[in-house]
């Protein structure tokens, strides 16, 4: 980094003027040589020394820079006045100054969140380093629209100079991402700086003043630390590219779009957006803070989404997430339109409203059971945990400091952290998982040729046993493991032939559960299933040994009884209902109440003599439309339509 000489000609000098009287926007930096002041500009002067000097005893102390010290802050020494109409002109503020107009930073800390109109900064300099009369003032956040920065001798001159990210970047002293100013300041004598910004994004105003050799130290070891940042950032998305190159995993690709994005809202917050990608325009500087945001936001919560399955386990979790998603690609468009000082505090604010929303979905899934969500909470956690504390610095609710600046570099990084972590565990585990393998793949290849008889004796016995576990499932509902609708056709058909063979009736029931929907929509589909399995149990139980049950679809079930008659079917249907009225499905915290409706038909063995497939069809259909009239009839009874069959 080169320092100017300010004897040097005046290519190398830095951008300052002097000031002159007219009618002009206040403190518009002028190109070239300071040029002499004109006569109105000298009354003016000697007015303002007049003023001075009245005032001087009520002047605030002064800054001293000793002889060992290269960078002071000055933020706690500044005294501020808020100009909410952003009308005052350099020597409005002076005169308020001179008026005791200013007070001092509250808490030495110049964060003042989002603002409307400017803010004006003074402080009393005095140098007492005879070696250094060349000092950078460096105001350490980089996102600030305009500053004014003018310096009063004790001669009577006042210079100035501009910067802020709507103006070019190449205007600054020092090619760097903070806006910067250099400064001379004779030995011993008191220089007076007043510092006017104004923006329309959050109003922080650190200022701190370096010597060249300190401010040269400060930007070599900052650019480095970030390097190191955005390279770890880069190694983390080329790694996670792979993999999902290789995976095809949608939720790869969406934490890769997560990345890009949130180094982009790093890129921009730290300046270096303005300082590399778009230095000569400013609109893009102010628009891309809420844009970055908003598609951060969008790669992180869809990323959350794909993770936690949000569709399969939490559907309504999942339209809420979806709503999130949307509103933020909305608003990443309306931020082309929407005026900088709206778009930015509510992006902000959405920030934390899509960490809420992403840590409550996290924490529901947790309790479901799902164990990867664990990871996510303990991983996003902290990286959410350092958005938080950007953003409430944002609004001025937190003081500026290291951890606050840098709150989401490190929260990032512990992110990256704890996943590596993970993954590494994960390695780890798969190696030892193979080595296993491959230790005992040999050891069975050692044996193989002794063996092989007997193996594929084996092979087939198992081969026969799966045969059989297969043809069993293949009869059994997955959920309540009773037997499926089509294997009870083919079993009740078989059961009828035999009954009409020996005489002897049969009945049928059909059990349907009472306003089992609404329990499926009050505690979910996953409490629903547990019912179901509870209900299946009940029913079984019982039926008795000798029945045949199954699951006819839904909440509906059907139970077969050989050898019962009429009134014996209905003393059967009474237990089923009365074992589920008396006793309540433990599924969830409070205990669900499931009642049933019970139809009974009963074939006879007068009229299995001429049944047929349409027979048997009409049982079915009797004992359905028994069990539609004890709904009707006020549900939780069993009902039969032999008066009328």
């Amino acid at each position: 980094m080169e320092w100017p000489d300010y004897a040097a000609p005046m290519q190398n000098a830095p951008r300052w003027s002097s000031l002159q009287q007219g009618p002009g926007a206040p403190g518009e930096a002028m190109a070239g040589r300071p040029v002499t002041l004109g006569i109105r500009a000298v009354t003016w002067v000697a007015m303002l020394l007049a003023c001075l000097c009245q005032g001087v005893l009520a002047a605030p102390p002064a800054v001293e820079l000793p002889a060992d010290v290269n960078q002071i802050s000055l933020t706690p020494h500044l005294a501020y006045r808020h100009d909410s109409t952003s009308s005052d002109r350099m020597e409005d503020a002076f005169a308020h100054l001179q008026a005791g107009r200013f007070e001092p930073v509250p808490g030495g800390n110049a964060a003042f969140g989002f603002q409307t109109g400017a803010f004006w900064f003074h402080a009393r300099v005095v140098n007492r380093n005879p070696t250094e009369q060349r000092w950078v003032l460096v105001q350490e956040y980089p996102l600030s629209d305009r500053l004014d920065v003018y310096v009063r001798y004790a001669d009577g001159r006042i210079l100035h100079q501009a910067g802020g990210d709507h103006l070019p970047f190449n205007i600054r002293s020092v090619r760097y991402r903070h806006p910067n100013f250099h400064l001379e300041l004779p030995q011993d004598e008191p220089v007076e700086l007043l510092v006017r910004v104004r923006s329309e994004s959050s109003m922080q105003v650190p200022l701190e003043l370096y010597t060249p050799a300190a401010f040269t130290e400060l930007s070599r070891d900052a650019q480095l630390a970030i390097g190191l940042y955005y390279g770890i950032l880069l190694a983390l998305f080329f790694y996670n590219l792979v993999l999902w190159i290789s995976l095809r995993d949608a939720s790869y690709f969406w934490y890769l779009f997560h990345i890009t994005a949130f180094g982009l809202v790093l890129f921009t917050l730290n300046g270096l957006g303005f300082e590399y990608l778009w230095p000569n325009w400013p609109w893009l500087a102010d628009k891309s803070v809420p844009l970055s945001i908003c598609l951060a936001l969008i790669g992180m919560n869809q990323f959350t989404r794909n993770f936690l399955e949000l569709p399969q386990r939490w559907p309504v979790g999942n339209v809420a997430s979806l709503t999130v998603i949307s509103f933020f690609l909305l608003f990443g468009v309306a931020s082309f339109w929407l005026p900088y000082r709206i778009a930015t505090p509510v992006a902000a604010l959405a920030v934390l409203v899509g960490i809420a929303w992403i840590v409550a979905a996290t924490l529901r899934v947790v309790r479901l059971g799902y164990q990867p969500a664990r990871l996510l909470l303990l991983a996003w956690g902290m990286f959410l945990l350092g958005t938080a504390v950007f953003t409430l610095l944002a609004f001025g609710v937190l003081p500026k400091n290291f951890f606050t600046e840098y709150g989401v570099q490190i929260g990032s990084a512990l992110e990256m952290l704890l996943l590596s972590i993970a993954l590494g565990y994960r390695y780890a585990g798969l190696r030892n998982e193979n080595e296993r393998i491959a230790s005992e793949a040999n050891v069975m290849l050692e044996r193989k040729v002794a063996q092989r008889t007997q193996e594929v004796r084996n092979a087939l016995m198992q081969l026969e046993e799966a045969h059989g576990r297969l043809r069993e499932s293949s009869r059994r509902d997955g959920l309540t493991g009773l037997y499926n609708r089509t294997w009870f056709h083919e079993a009740f058909n078989r059961m009828v032939r035999e009954a009409r063979d020996s005489g002897r009736p049969v009945s049928l029931l059909m059990v349907d559960l009472d306003h089992f929907k609404a329990i499926n929509d009050r505690h979910g589909h996953l409490v629903g299933d547990e019912c179901l399995r509870w209900a299946a149990g009940r029913i079984a139980a019982a039926a008795g040994a000798d029945a045949l049950l199954a699951r006819f679809g839904g909440e509906e079930f059907v139970v077969a009884l050989p050898a019962h008659d009429g009134p014996a079917a209905m003393v059967v249907g009474e237990a089923i209902r009365a074992t589920l009225a008396a006793a309540s499905c433990p599924a969830v915290q409070d205990p669900i109440r499931v009642t049933a409706s019970i139809g009974v038909h009963t074939l006879d063995a007068d009229s299995m003599d001429a049944n047929s497939r349409d027979g048997i069809d009409r049982a079915f259909e009797i004992a359905d439309r028994a069990m539609y009239a004890a709904k009707a009839q006020g549900r939780d009874r069993v009902h039969t339509l032999a008066a009328t069959a």
